[in-house]
């Protein structure tokens, strides 16, 4: 007869194995540590300014679920329901106070997203690389890796805290920073097109891209910067439609969606 001891230690052996087997083939055709890239217009909605809440629990429902996988999530959100700052700075406004302005609304749309995510019981920290320390933690990316580590959502607010910046290149660099698997960019199109599909009937979707195509096609993907950003450091990228059910699931479970650039 096995000794007690002897019955713990296998039993205990054998759980670890199973544990081991069922994260490496259970999870393999998912991402373990993903960068959402949320544009503020995203949550307009039906509304012509600030957040329309059906959005917002449309996209807290998803993350909820992508958490409670095991999924590691950061996510830089933009202005854009808000302030625009390059807008502003068009109509005769400093280009580097428009941009600040910008920056100070992405915090409020992270503050709002927070608040949407804890009250579905999803635990978040909202990092500002502005210091704020009344409403955010300043951003340190150890702190960053280490929130997510303990499965928290961190919202990545106030760009990169310099004017000429975008949130696509704040994204690009966040995701760098915690070295992040891929950048997923939620958009209101279901990936990347040749002209405009909504003037353009017979504009063509890409499924697959090189950050060269992007680059010598001039297609309206991201900014240059961000771009640039990730082609130096292989950080693939998909664009999709955060409109359609369950395409951040979807997204982080690898399937084909949008338009991969790679």
């Amino acid at each position: 007869m096995f000794r007690k001891d002897c019955y713990d230690a296998l039993t205990s052996l054998n759980y670890k194995i199973f544990n081991f087997l069922t994260f490496k083939f259970m999870n393999k055709n998912k991402y373990k540590r993903v960068l959402l890239k949320l544009s503020g217009e995203a949550f307009l909605g039906s509304h012509k300014y600030g957040i329309d809440p059906k959005i917002s629990e449309f996209v807290t429902k998803q993350i909820k679920k992508i958490v409670s996988d095991g999924v590691e999530l950061a996510i830089v959100i933009g202005g854009g329901n808000i302030f625009r700052g390059y807008s502003a700075s068009c109509e005769g406004m400093n280009r580097a106070t428009a941009d600040y302005m910008g920056m100070l609304a992405t915090v409020m749309n992270g503050l709002a997203l927070q608040d949407s995510l804890e009250k579905i019981g999803v635990n978040v920290r909202t990092q500002s690389a502005i210091e704020i320390p009344q409403v955010s933690e300043r951003y340190i990316r150890r702190r960053a890796i280490r929130h997510l580590e303990k499965g928290r959502v961190v919202i990545f607010v106030a760009g990169t805290s310099n004017p000429y910046f975008s949130t696509d290149t704040t994204a690009a660099l966040r995701a760098l920073e915690i070295h992040a698997e891929i950048l997923l960019k939620a958009t209101k199109v279901d990936g990347v097109y040749d002209s405009d599909p909504k003037t353009d009937k017979n504009a063509k979707k890409f499924d697959t891209l090189t950050y060269h195509d992007v680059v010598i096609k001039k297609l309206n993907v991201m900014d240059m910067p961000a771009i640039t950003l990730s082609m130096e450091n292989n950080l693939p990228i998909l664009v999709f439609n955060i409109f359609e059910k369950d395409n951040i699931i979807k997204a982080i479970q690898r399937k084909k969606i949008g338009t991969m650039i790679k």
